[in-house]
């Protein structure tokens, strides 16, 4: 007589495990909702480009696209010579970005791994840093500025802001989780120099933390203001922010043409989120789960 086997119980959350989850009308409303919210702004700045000025001072205000959109970019181009801006801007907020990642990883790696004196006080200090105004570092740092013949000049924007303190804490708290200190021992182990372990153990680790800092500090760089319009000019070097001034000048501005200009200064951003929004997701994503 054999004796009858039972299969155990399956619990569940082990069913429920491998199916997709799906989000009810309330999620899909407040979505809609907060995405709507999201673009209003953007769609607007393009609606009010493609209008007159004459259109724009009347109410209620224009909700929909007119047929002077191309006109006023053009003149926005060319008011504000919009192809210089966007090439200066390219170049500073693509050098920040740049050297901010590279920076901030190096020394985001020193406080978390590496072992040497008054490290704590050290990153207290860096940390410090942050609690302070930029508006008063600006007198001091516009007169060394001039006393090195940089004004209207873009390494007058760029090296200033090679390296933030918020980079390194950043780059810091994520390399204290998602760098094993046994692997950098067993590359010890090997022979590797210390610029080697950085190269090829700390920079891999460090990727998806990497692009995220190098998202934000261009996004940052590009939308800058406050010190381009004071180290810059608009007949010299002008970044997009400080180009967009002179659209804004004269007795009566013309906001349909101040839109156009925010508009182009706005598409090369939206461009390259297209273009590497997907590994910019996945790098926050994976960060994420190894935080």
């Amino acid at each position: 007589m054999s004796a009858k086997t039972t299969a155990p119980a399956v619990p569940r959350s082990a069913h429920r495990a491998g199916r997709q989850l799906h989000g009810g009308r309330l999620t899909y409303a407040i979505l809609i909702l907060f995405t709507a919210g999201s673009l209003f702004p953007l769609v607007w700045t393009a609606v009010a480009a493609s209008r007159t000025n004459e259109r724009l001072a009347q109410t209620p205000p224009p909700f929909w696209f007119g047929g002077n959109l191309f006109k006023n970019l053009k003149i926005a181009w060319t008011d504000a010579n919009m192809g210089t801006a966007l090439l200066n801007t390219t170049i500073v907020a693509g050098s920040i970005a740049l050297g901010t990642v590279f920076f901030s990883t190096l020394a985001g790696f020193a406080f978390a791994k590496l072992r040497f004196r008054f490290k704590n006080l050290l990153l207290l200090l860096v940390i410090g840093t942050m609690m302070i105004p930029p508006q008063l570092s600006v007198v001091p740092l516009y007169m060394l500025v001039a006393e090195l013949s940089w004004t209207d000049q873009l390494q007058a924007v760029i090296l200033p802001t090679l390296v933030s303190a918020f980079g390194v804490f950043f780059m810091r708290q994520f390399l204290v989780e998602a760098l094993p200190t046994e692997l950098i021992e067993a590359a010890r182990v090997d022979g590797a120099s210390s610029w080697r372990v950085v190269w090829h153990v700390v920079f891999p680790a460090a990727r998806p933390a990497m692009a995220v800092l190098g998202m934000l500090t261009f996004v940052m760089a590009w939308n800058d203001f406050f010190w381009p319009i004071i180290a810059l000019t608009q007949n010299g070097s002008p970044t997009v922010q400080v180009a967009l001034t002179g659209l804004g000048r004269g007795y009566i501005p013309d906001q349909s043409v101040i839109m156009a200009g925010a508009l182009l200064g706005t598409l090369p951003l939206l461009l390259a989120f297209v273009l590497f929004g997907k590994q910019i997701v996945g790098g926050i994503m994976q960060g994420a789960v190894k935080g």
